[in-house]
């Protein structure tokens, strides 16, 4: 899996790679993803310098697409997004992802809310929620393992906008019981939350960043599930 620049983080149960470079780019050279589910968050408008609010849509539907076209059909792709307001108006992500796995193919597999904050606490451009969705072509889950539609406490989140620990261990656990993968990308890891907690439960995890600051935290970041 080629890229400028790639740290490797060995453990005794699972290995992290985190590759530094370009998402799309990387996405693009990998084609599928063999072996290997996805769970990551796509940048919001501010992270993305430099686009207005149309063409970071585009951008962030096209960039789902392409992640849900990378998985495998017997691996789930798992988005963790964090609805936006913009000019007063509400951007829901849970929509944008969502027609974006309808125009790879993908069906939905669950949609669950996950609270950032305190049920109550009031917010101004980021909601105090996030959507953790997941959606695959070939795989259904058992009904006997459905577990809770809203995850009460994100749980520890090493950044502002990083994805809570509590919703990484669903995430990964999902992996583990309904898919025969056993690998887990984030293609967009910043602090490494989940590359941290898929090595915790004996996942095999790869990341990729742009930042090399942040490859370096994602390559160092332990969390025990």
């Amino acid at each position: 899996m080629a890229s400028p620049s790639v740290v490797e983080s060995p453990s005794a149960n699972a290995r992290r790679v985190v590759h530094c470079g370009d998402a799309i780019t990387w996405l693009r050279e990998q084609k599928v993803l063999a072996g290997a589910s996805v769970i990551t968050s796509l940048p919001d408008v501010s992270e993305l310098g430099g686009l207005d609010i149309a063409s970071w849509t585009s951008w962030f539907e096209a960039a789902a697409e392409l992640t849900i076209a990378s998985t495998p059909d017997d691996g789930v792709t798992i988005f963790f997004q964090s609805d936006i307001r913009h000019a007063g108006l509400w951007i829901d992500k849970g929509a944008m992802v969502a027609r974006a796995a309808e125009r790879a193919g993908a069906s939905l597999l669950f949609h669950k809310i996950v609270c950032r904050k305190s049920p109550g606490t009031l917010t101004i451009g980021r909601a105090s929620y996030s959507h953790l969705i997941g959606f695959s072509r070939d795989v259904r889950p058992s009904l006997r393992r459905t577990t809770a539609d809203v995850i009460a406490d994100a749980g520890f989140m090493p950044g502002q906008k990083s994805m809570g620990v509590n919703a990484c261990i669903d995430a990964c656990r999902f992996i583990l019981n309904e898919t025969t993968t056993r690998t887990v990308v984030d293609p967009f890891c910043g602090f490494g939350t989940v590359l941290a907690v898929a090595n915790s439960l004996g996942l095999d995890a790869i990341g990729v960043d742009l930042s090399a600051k942040m490859c370096r935290r994602a390559r160092n970041l332990e969390i025990g599930a």
